[in-house]
């Protein structure tokens, strides 16, 4: 695991006062296997994987969801992606992966803390659905 030195960003409380999951995780409160963190974000693995490998990539910074995302938000946006491609290269996934942001109730969003879903290594179908 890559260790970050300091952590420069806290997060803010949801209006009603409770943390998302992933801020417990990231707050220490709630146990992880963290594969990556650093300034920006952490990378954890999905506890309900749908690949062989499914990584979630999640910002410290809590953005609700993609939809939420503000012009301020574009630098953090990009550091995810390539954080993604970085674990693609890293799990050796050359044949192909897929990048999932899940954004609001049709979207079967479950935490409302945007993250990433980095699946590969079988093929996947297309559509979807």
């Amino acid at each position: 695991m890559e260790k970050l030195s300091a952590v420069l960003y806290t997060h803010p409380m949801d209006p009603n006062g409770e943390k998302t999951v992933f801020e417990k995780i990231i707050d220490g409160e709630i146990p992880s296997e963290i594969l990556m963190e650093d300034e920006r974000c952490i990378v954890i693995r999905d506890i309900n994987p749908c690949a062989p490998t499914h990584v979630l990539i999640i910002p410290r910074k809590r953005i609700p969801r993609i939809g939420d995302a503000e012009s301020q938000d574009e630098s953090i946006l990009g550091h995810l992606l390539l954080t993604a491609k970085a674990f693609a290269k890293k799990y050796n996934l050359n044949q192909g992966f897929r990048i999932v942001i899940n954004n609001g109730p049709d979207a079967l969003e479950t935490v409302p803390h945007l993250h990433l879903h980095l699946l590969g290594g079988k093929l996947m179908a297309w559509p979807p659905c």
